[in-house]
């Protein structure tokens, strides 16, 4: 399998930053959820090239939860958050 680069991470990341962009939330904890994390995101990637994986703690803690929170309303958002972490764990983060 071929090593996973910080430019593979950021275009995953910047295709969920889209995707949760165009995600209409009506219930208040989704609202909450989605914000939360396209700020994790905005963060991983304004800091991009000096980041740790330390930085991407906020984000994996979060996404196993936005995971099964989006499984059923939000699919394409659960396999692109899928995706993420498999990314991030190809990475050793």
């Amino acid at each position: 399998m071929p090593a996973i680069d910080e430019q593979t991470l950021n275009e995953k990341l910047r295709e969920l930053h889209t995707e949760l962009g165009r995600t209409e939330a009506v219930e208040e904890p989704t609202r909450a959820l989605l914000q939360s994390l396209e700020q994790d995101i905005r963060t991983v990637l304004e800091r991009s090239g000096e980041i740790t994986p330390a930085h991407y703690q906020p984000l994996v803690q979060r996404l196993p939860g936005a995971l099964e929170h989006f499984e059923i309303a939000h699919p394409s958002l659960a396999v692109l958050i899928q995706q993420l972490l498999d990314t991030l764990s190809q990475m050793g983060i």
